[in-house]
Parts: C-alpha cells; structure tokens; sequence
C-alpha cells in the first residue's frame, strides 16, 4: 500500500473518529433540555437524537462545501494540513468534553483548520470571505438564540400562556417538548456532520491533486454514521451543564429553547453557513431563563460557557499551526 494512500485513510479515520467525538460532545444539544424537565428518560432522549442526526446529516452539502472549499483553496490542501487540524479539534472536543463545558465543536474544526493552513502556507492562503462567514455565525447565532426565546415565549404567553392553567401547560408541553427535541436533533445532524463531509472531501482534493466541488456519496453516508454512532454514545458531563446548572427548566421553556434554537440552525445550515449548535442552544436556554427573570439565570455557569467560546478560536488556532509544524518536523 503507498504510503499517500495509507495517509489518506488514516485521515478519513481520525475524520469520522472527529465526527463521532462531536456526537457524543454535543447530545447535550439536542436533548439536555427534555431530559432536564423528564419529558424523556436519557436513554430515550438519546436514542431520538442518535436517530434524528443521521437523517438530518442526509439532507443537504452547503455547509460541507463551505469547509472544503471557503476556509483554504483546495490547491492548498495536504494530508499534513489536514491531520492537523482533526488532531487539533479531538483535542480541544475531549479536553472540554473532560471539563463539561459545552464548547463548539464546529469553531474548533474551522479555526484548527486555520492554524494549520497559517502553518503550511502564511495567511495569504486563507480565504477572508470563508473565514468571515463563520464568523458570522459565531456571532449572529447566539445573539438570535438569545433573543428569539425572549420573544416567542412573549407571543405564546399572549396567545395561549395566559389563559391555561400551570398544570395544562406542563401536561400540554410536555408532549410539544418531545417534537421540538426532534428537531433539534435533526438540525444538528444537518449543520455539523456536514463539518466531516467537508473536510474528509478537501482531504480527498489532496489526494487526488484535483477540485471537489461534490460531495461523494460515501462520505454523506460515513459522515452521518458516524455522527449517530457518538449520539448513541450521549455525553452526560455536558447534559448536566446544560440541563440542569443555567436554569431550571419547565417542558414550556425547554419546547421554546429548542424550537428557536433548531430554527437558527436550519436557516444557518441551508445557507451553507456552519454555526457553532452549541452556542445557540447554550444562548437559547438563557434566553428563556430572563423571561422567569435575570436572578433565574446561574450566570456563574454561563461565565464558564462564554470562556470556552472565548478560548477555543485562538487555542485552535495556535493548536493547529503547533501540530502541523510537528508534524513535519517529525516527518509522521
């Protein structure tokens, strides 16, 4: 076996190894609100989502394209460039994963990606326009995770809220809940399996020394296998960071933070945009918490969420140019 082609498979691996870390990194997304109000059991809440990803993952390539293509030319990318960034991106998912906090898995992928780009060939190489829009998913979906909450539980209180007793609303949303969760998960298998797609295709650009501007079908396939396999795997650590330590939550605050957030995704996803689905299920959560009021919020908890945004852009940077000058150093 050459030994580019052995290169090329033990990328794929680490790809799809990337892809199940991120699974079981961010179940917390999709079901950590549901299981924190017992609308589902865990095992339960993590069979759906485990289900639901890999259907989502089958939906569509825009963001996978954004990957292969927007963040470095692909007559740039080499085996090297590319096992850097994933080696960067496990590391940061466990080390966080370890910790509990609900870091991005996606933001962590991309700015590896960057580190070992500035790497292999100096800025020049980056593509600002690529860059520029997943910064501005990094910023823009949270802001409307937060906001949006605000204002759909303001219309429902209005519409429906209001008029129902506190029981009716809980036995009422505690069925609505299961589906907004539903939801969530499908629009996180959407978004960030695609993340695999798109870098287990630039590392086939590499290979083969051409343009990819389809995704092949087998690393659709792969790719959302993989994604449900870490699902099925579930995270607890960051359930319990995210369901249980921001804000208590009632199957109406759960239904609202999931339905709003599962939203932004969609729209993100279908845009080709890769936003961060923890950031906007972290924000969403929030938001609906300062509907109970400011003092509902464990703010001390969300502090320690904002720092692992705050550091994963400039430690994956760093991470990813440090493991690819390694890695030629080494000659691995």
């Amino acid at each position: 076996m050459e030994p580019a082609f052995l290169g090329l498979i033990v990328i794929v691996a680490l790809a799809l190894i990337f892809d199940f870390i991120n699974g079981f990194h961010d179940t917390a997304n999709a079901i950590a609100t549901s299981v924190a109000t017992k609308v589902l059991t865990p095992a339960q809440a993590i069979a759906m989502s485990a289900v639901l990803n890999v259907v989502g993952a089958l939906t569509g390539t825009a963001v996978a394209k954004t990957v292969s293509k927007d963040i470095i030319p692909q007559e740039f990318a080499t085996l090297e460039l590319v096992g850097a960034a994933l080696v960067s991106a496990i590391a940061w998912n466990l080390f966080t994963w370890w910790k509990g906090l609900p870091s991005s898995s996606s933001h962590a992928l991309i700015f590896s990606l960057v580190g070992a780009g500035v790497a292999a060939g100096g800025w020049g190489i980056i593509i600002p326009k690529g860059v520029q829009k997943t910064l501005t998913g990094l910023v823009t979906s949270p802001a409307l995770g937060f906001i949006v909450p605000i204002l759909f539980m303001a219309l429902l209180s209005w519409l429906f809220l209001r008029r129902m007793r506190p029981r009716a609303v809980t036995r009422n949303f505690r069925w609505l809940q299961i589906f907004s969760a539903a939801f969530m998960a499908f629009s996180h298998g959407g978004n960030d399996a695609q993340k695999t797609m798109g870098i287990i295709t630039f590392a086939l650009s590499a290979y083969y020394n051409q343009k990819f501007d389809i995704v092949p079908l087998w690393v659709i396939l792969s790719a959302a296998a993989a994604m449900g396999l870490g699902t099925a795997v579930g995270g607890w650590r960051i359930i319990k960071t995210m369901g249980f330590k921001v804000v208590d939550l009632k199957p109406v605050d759960g239904f609202v933070a999931e339905t709003s957030a599962a939203l932004i995704i969609e729209g993100a996803s279908r845009l080709g945009i890769p936003v961060s689905t923890t950031h906007t299920i972290s924000t969403s959560i929030m938001g609906v918490g300062t509907t109970k009021g400011f003092r509902k919020v464990k703010w001390q908890v969300a502090g320690r969420i904002v720092q692992a945004w705050i550091f994963t852009i400039p430690t994956c940077i760093l991470l990813g140019w440090a493991i690819h000058k390694l890695i030629l150093l080494t000659g691995v």
